[in-house]
């Protein structure tokens, strides 16, 4: 994966919430615009985060979706993200069309994921807030929490992985059992710095 430039994150962005609006008003799936980037159509993983801007920091999430693995190209896979982040994330209501002007759009374009490998007790060494996404796995459950995450919330390295196993609906301690799964990614984020304004690279330290 080549590191995505400002221009192309800014475009992702402007597209997520052009998918949005244009679902959330008319109910009608945009198609990829005919200048698209050709870099963009390389498959890559990618989450779409809708914040209200008006809410504190760690009450501001609307919806957040994505595609871990790269399955669809970029730009597909950006459409399809901020539709499902505005109307079917299971944790709250389908965005209204009175809401649109007070989202802000982020988009979160995904390195594949790789196991963290090492002993349990190794783990917490082995991974680094600001840097690593985590997505935790044992047996049917699976967890998944963006590197910015624990940045918003404050938490060290053993906190992130104990909430990424509650995430998964296990209990905080199963990131210490053998047969949990733990892998970390990277990614490259790009935010409106207010609905419909200016994008910028959203750093994590």
């Amino acid at each position: 994966m080549y590191k995505i430039r400002e221009e192309w994150g800014e475009f992702l962005v402007r597209l997520a919430r052009k998918a949005v609006e244009e679902y959330v008003r008319h109910g009608k799936t945009i198609e990829p615009p005919d200048d698209t980037p050709p870099e963009l159509w390389e498959k890559m993983g990618v989450f779409v985060t809708l914040n209200n801007r008006h809410a504190p920091p760690q009450m501001a999430l609307r919806g957040c979706i994505g595609f871990l693995l790269p399955i669809y190209p970029l730009v597909e896979a950006t459409i399809k993200a901020a539709i499902y982040a505005a109307v079917d994330d299971p944790r709250f209501p389908p965005v209204r069309e009175s809401e649109l002007d007070d989202l802000i759009v982020e988009v979160s374009v995904l390195t594949p994921p790789e196991p963290v490998e090492g002993s349990p007790e190794e783990r917490p060494r082995k991974i680094k807030v600001g840097r690593d996404g985590l997505i935790i796995e044992k047996g049917i459950y699976s967890g998944l929490l963006l590197p910015q995450v624990p940045i918003e919330w404050g938490w060290d390295e053993e906190e992130f992985l104990a909430q990424t196993c509650w995430k998964a609906g296990l209990p905080p301690d199963c990131w210490l059992d053998e047969d949990t799964k733990v892998y970390r990614f990277t990614a490259e984020i790009f935010e409106e710095e207010k609905p419909g304004g200016p994008v910028k690279r959203k750093p994590l330290v």
